[in-house]
């Protein structure tokens, strides 16, 4: 895994359908998520944030909230996770709200075509995000950035990372799942998405589902992992602004993360949703800067290296 790791702060709820994400960066770092991973060895580059367009907080147009504003954080966003991949770094994108997926994933999925390499997204979130502006009940962005990426959406959005579309579904495996619109629910099935739902999850297991979630990669795998912290479950993680009960508890979670660090191919990573206002003394950030250093090593009990 790569030492040094970059951090990029996207202060926006711009496709969210509540205020207060954009804060998100700022609590991540509160939290000491700095010297957590410099306690992990790693050298750390705080970009500090990107600059966009206000939330203008308008009813949407034709199917969806801010257009503008969210194609332009996007492109900043893809253009900031490039260079870090470019430059041979490991960027960490703090949302902001998820639609700024589409920009970090598209960056990740073009440096991955430009290296040779295999790309593989962990979408670890209560909800799929594989909504179009015909489905969308909302019209917010934040449940649409799957879609997008799998070339699903508005041209503005869908080209930002120069190919249509930026990734196959087959690449990405969703993990949590607990809350799908209906229309949304059949487009799922027609593309195929690979998804592990909570009932899945509750069936088989948590290590089984990241067992078969993490298969079949091998070292020129890319691994990247887009962190909704709604994954969790919002007894352990109330600053959200999309709770839905019955997610992961506290071990499921570092489970997932400890097994994702084991396979030592994560190469990009999101952390997005996290939503100061409506968090309690800044325990969901204390909590996500935990996972964050499960995902770079840190486990239960002393193992030795393999």
């Amino acid at each position: 895994m790569n030492k040094i790791v970059s951090l990029i702060g996207v202060p926006t709820d711009i496709g969210a359908g509540a205020r207060g994400a954009s804060m998100g960066p700022e609590a991540l770092r509160v939290a000491g998520l700095i010297p957590a991973l410099q306690g992990h060895g790693l050298q750390v580059l705080d970009r500090g944030n990107l600059s966009g367009p206000a939330n203008p907080w308008q009813p949407p147009v034709e199917g969806y909230r801010h257009l503008p504003e969210v194609v332009q954080w996007n492109q900043a966003t893809h253009e900031a996770v490039y260079a870090e991949l470019a430059a041979g770094h490991l960027p960490i994108m703090l949302g902001g709200d998820h639609c700024l997926g589409i920009g970090s994933i598209s960056a990740v999925a073009r440096w991955c075509r430009e290296q040779g390499k295999k790309l593989r997204v962990l979408w670890l979130d209560a909800h799929a995000d594989f909504n179009t502006n015909e489905l969308t009940p909302s019209g917010n962005v934040h449940g649409m950035p799957v879609a997008v990426l799998c070339g699903y959406g508005p041209k503005e959005l869908v080209e930002i990372g120069g190919t249509v579309p930026a990734i196959k579904p087959g690449v990405v495996r969703q993990i949590g799942i607990r809350s799908v619109d209906q229309g949304e629910k059949r487009f799922v099935h027609e593309v195929g998405l690979e998804v592990f739902d909570m009932r899945y999850i509750d069936e088989m297991g948590m290590r089984h589902t990241m067992e078969l979630a993490l298969g079949l990669m091998d070292p020129n795998t890319h691994l990247h992992v887009s962190f909704d912290v709604d994954f969790l479950d919002p007894e352990i993680a109330p600053g959200v602004g999309t709770t839905v009960p019955g997610g992961p508890t506290y071990r499921e979670a570092q489970l997932c993360m400890e097994m994702i660090a084991d396979t030592g191919l994560l190469g990009s990573l999101d952390v997005v949703e996290l939503n100061p206002a409506l968090d309690v003394r800044n325990k969901t950030a204390d909590l996500a800067v935990d996972l964050i250093e499960s995902l770079f090593g840190k486990s239960t009990l002393m193992r030795k290296d393999r």
